[in-house]
């Protein structure tokens, strides 16, 4: 009988739930065995963190938001923290001790559900001889190789709704409000929820943005009678000449730092110029959590089924990816290679433009 070990890895996501009930159910039609490796690879370290899942286990987890298996940002098996006998955290490579406990429990192959930084790590240890299928996952919709993750349907659903009831209180005190959403280096979520909240200027990554264009576009608000505005910044986001805000050091593992703060600066020079209230709202990790939308649910099905498909044909060092209307597959060193970031030249910036919407440049 095959047995397969599926992890999932790096921030929750909003479907997590769906591909596992979807590797379980199409794992076990097959006559296969499934595992759960808590926390990442923590079921790889340690037995104690490693559970077999059934059908009967998953029953009804489908609309759950978060992961029954649990996730980490701390769990680089390549540069692992462990605190030793003396309370002293040392920075370790456990591996090699992952393949070897991997070949104890003589596991078929292993689903990596992630990002970019968890694909990332299952590529090492494919390449290390471990059979790998990768499943992308993200809020933020940055990997190239597939037209989209599950998770960011749901998080644009939240900044929607969020605009949404921002809109009656800023009109209702002639009030600016800046939302920062997150996204990292890729404004997806500030230009889809932005264009559907109806904000009236979107800051993103991938275009540097004047506060003066801003200040034109409020003050153009005024000409027209209305009062107030919505700003929808992504975390990524930089001024001309500016750099992009750090609120602390990445958990990750990886060269890479915390984003946040591009709100606060934003509100702050649009108060100092402007005769205005303005407040700014961080939404953070509420774009993480709830119930996945029927999309989402859909999609990460599609995934989970997906993954087992590939684990059937032997195709490893592979991730599971969406090119509509097809399930396909791409190697993961492919899906790894490049960020996806907004094409400037899409119908969707132009659509934001032709409405309206201040993108902070001067187009």
């Amino acid at each position: 009988m095959r047995k397969i070990v599926i992890s999932t890895g790096g921030g929750d996501a909003p479907g997590l739930n769906a591909v596992i009930y979807a590797v379980v159910k199409s794992a076990t039609m097959r006559g296969w065995e499934v595992y759960g490796s808590r926390s990442g690879y923590n079921g790889l370290i340690d037995f104690d963190d490693l559970i077999r899942l059934t059908p009967n286990d998953v029953e009804g987890i489908t609309p759950m938001g978060g992961t029954i298996l649990g996730s980490t940002n701390k769990g680089n098996p390549f540069s692992m923290p462990i605190t030793n006998l003396a309370g002293e955290v040392q920075i370790v490579d456990v591996s090699e001790r992952i393949m070897n406990n991997f070949k104890r429990m003589g596991f078929y192959c292993h689903i990596a559900v992630g990002g970019d930084g968890t694909l990332e790590i299952a590529h090492r240890f494919s390449e290390m001889g471990m059979p790998v299928i990768g499943v992308p996952k993200t809020i933020d919709n940055d990997l190239e190789a597939t037209d989209r993750t599950f998770g960011f349907d749901t998080a644009v659903s939240t900044a929607t709704e969020a605009l949404d009831k921002l809109h009656s209180t800023a009109k209702s005190h002639d009030r600016i409000m800046v939302v920062e959403v997150m996204g990292r280096e890729s404004g997806w979520i500030a230009l889809y929820s932005g264009i559907a909240g109806g904000a009236d200027a979107i800051l993103m990554p991938e275009i540097s943005f004047s506060i003066d264009k801003i200040c034109e576009k409020i003050s153009d608000n005024d000409l027209h009678h209305k009062h107030y505005a919505i700003v929808v910044v992504a975390e990524g986001a930089a001024a001309e000449d500016g750099k992009v805000m750090v609120s602390g050091e990445s958990e990750l593992g990886r060269d890479e730092v915390l984003l946040g703060g591009i709100g606060k600066w934003v509100a702050d020079e649009l108060r100092r110029r402007l005769d205005k209230d303005v407040r700014h709202l961080i939404l953070g990790h509420l774009q993480r959590g709830g119930s996945p939308t029927t999309f989402d649910r859909l999609l990460a099905l599609r995934f989970g089924a997906g993954a087992v498909r590939l684990a059937d044909e032997g195709k490893f060092g592979h991730m599971v990816a969406w090119t509509p209307p097809v399930m396909t597959s791409v190697p993961l060193i492919d899906a790894i290679s490049s960020k996806k970031r907004v094409d400037l030249t899409s119908d969707k910036v132009m659509t934001a433009r032709d409405i309206g919407i201040c993108l902070g440049d001067s187009i």
